[in-house]
């Protein structure tokens, strides 16, 4: 089968580097450096929509549901109507459950099959290939993929129809959202009562606060570095999901409505290009500290 990527960014080029490793594989992104640095890697670059027309599957790492639309239904540069009849479209994109049956029903309208598949694992499981991924769709069609998506991902789980992947994606990520939420909130208050931070990101990280989000993040707030994980501007599509299915279907959030103010404060404070650790600067600030190692004492900003 030949394979096409469309999505080069943090997460999508070294899942189209696994892939190609392998697999016949067509990449294309706006950014032509890593273009460029893919076809190094063994992938052949595509000048354009028509660089996919004889693909079987065509796989789809983008940030956002509406440049999903655009990349496969604008009127003149849109690559669904190159594919050819019973092609597959894989979205390992994390976008908005609504918006993934929309394209699910105009791919099906033109004859082409559908799969959401939302990875979680962040850009270092991305690079070693043993990404969780979560797909809606047809379990026929996973069978005739699954080799493929295994060279990207160690942990495939088929969670039903077309939107399922999406939606379990999404549960995780708002858990990941509330535990970064809680760490913004609590670590502070430990620094304004005189404990040290060092010790403390040692107890979380042993003891029964430990999470992935204090595992990944503590680390990283001590030392005052905040660039290492998905910008929190970007990520934002999550909590509003989370309200909208909330109010949808009448389910009670009132814990992700909390980390969800956290959240919107420090969007607002301007650390949208941080990553989601720079919550806690809304907080260093509110309480005048910084949760920080000794040599990395700075004002919070």
């Amino acid at each position: 089968m030949k394979y096409g990527f469309i999505g080069l960014g943090q997460m999508g080029s070294p899942m189209a580097i696994n892939l190609s490793r392998s697999h016949d594989v067509v990449v294309y992104d706006r950014n032509h450096d890593v273009v460029e640095h893919l076809s190094k890697q063994g992938a052949k670059p595509a000048n354009g929509p028509d660089g996919f027309l004889d693909v079987d599957v065509l796989i789809l790492s983008l940030p956002s549901a509406d440049i999903v639309k655009q990349a496969l239904f604008d009127h003149q540069n849109g690559i669904a109507k190159h594919l050819k009849q019973g092609a597959i479209v894989i979205d390992t994109s994390t976008i908005e459950y609504a918006a993934t049956l929309e394209i699910h029903s105009q791919l099906d309208a033109m004859g082409i099959q559908f799969m959401d598949a939302p990875v979680s694992g962040m850009q270092t499981r991305a690079e070693d290939g043993t990404l969780t991924m979560m797909v809606g769709g047809d379990a026929d069609v996973l069978v005739q993929v699954e080799e493929a998506l295994s060279t990207m991902a160690s942990n495939i789980l088929h969670m039903g129809d077309v939107g399922s992947g999406q939606l379990t994606k999404l549960i995780n990520q708002l858990l990941f959202d509330i535990n970064a939420a809680a760490l913004a909130e609590i670590l502070p208050m430990a620094i304004k009562l005189g404990i040290d931070a060092e010790k403390v990101g040692d107890v979380v990280n042993s003891g029964t606060g430990c999470s992935y989000a204090s595992k990944f993040f503590i680390p990283h707030i001590l030392n005052g570095h905040f660039d290492n994980g998905y910008p929190m501007q970007s990520a934002y599509k999550d909590l509003i999901s989370g309200a909208e299915i909330s109010a949808r279907y009448n389910i009670p959030t009132p814990v992700l409505a909390a980390a969800t103010t956290t959240y919107q404060q420090a969007l607002l404070e301007g650390h949208g290009e941080k990553d989601k650790g720079a919550m806690i600067l809304v907080y260093e600030r509110l309480l005048d500290v910084a949760f920080r190692t000794s040599s990395k004492k700075v004002a919070p900003s």
